[in-house]
């Protein structure tokens, strides 16, 4: 997919993303209510697997169009909300805790972090958008912390991602029988859609009202739309 380099071009392409993995989580419920009770069985595994594909795919998807969105105006740190430097020094703060490194090299990191404030973040850190194929609500809350984005929103969805989506997903994944109920199936694939469209609307308004900029201040997801 080419790059995005306006606003609207951006919106497109995380909106265009969402869609095709929803038509395919709706298509997939149809074909659950149609079907026989066996084969319902089956196709109820089937989409416990494909929601969680694609709660993954758009998160990864829509946080680095994000952050290479922002990256590509190569602002100054000065000019960013202080996340994006945090982000700098994350990976590297990361590799000092599990090394030997000298009092010298620390200081002379902390010295870095102190004169920093000019750099200009020009690329993004792909390590920091990682999923880790396992994409819970702990996992889900660090990439919102690096992208800046609020998660009050999704703090009520913890048990779902982790128990009702994921933990299930694993079971399938590994060829475990787990039995998913007919009566879950709204509640799979209406919420899976729910936290990709919150997400989407969440990184979307980070570009719209300019959060990633210094002094922004946060803006609940869907306020954008109405200025």
């Amino acid at each position: 997919m080419s790059k995005a380099f306006t606003e609207d071009e951006f919106s497109d392409q995380i909106t265009q993303d969402r869609t095709w993995r929803l038509r395919e989580i709706s298509d997939l419920k149809s074909a659950v209510q149609r079907a026989d009770r066996t084969l319902q069985t089956v196709l109820l595994r089937a989409l416990v697997t494909i929601c969680y594909a694609h709660w993954e795919g758009y998160v990864k998807f829509s946080a680095m169009k994000y952050m290479e969105f922002i990256a590509r105006r190569r602002f100054r740190y000065s000019e960013l909300n202080s996340q994006f430097l945090r982000n700098y020094f994350l990976p590297r703060l990361e590799s000092l805790s599990i090394s030997k490194t000298s009092l010298k090299d620390r200081c002379a990191l902390v010295d870095e972090i102190l004169f920093s404030a000019e750099k200009r973040f020009s690329k993004t850190n792909t390590d920091l958008i990682n999923t880790k194929a396992n994409l819970n609500y702990n996992v889900l809350s660090d990439i919102c912390i690096v992208c800046g984005i609020p998660t009050e929103e999704f703090s009520d969805s913890d048990t779902f991602l982790d128990i009702l989506l994921l933990k299930r997903r694993n079971e399938i994944a590994h060829g475990e029988n787990t039995f998913v109920a007919v009566k879950d199936l709204d509640d799979i694939a209406d919420r899976t859609i729910a936290l990709m469209r919150s997400f989407g609307d969440a990184v979307e308004n980070q570009i719209v009202t300019k959060g990633y900029r210094v002094g922004a201040q946060p803006v609940a997801a869907g306020m954008a739309d109405e200025r």
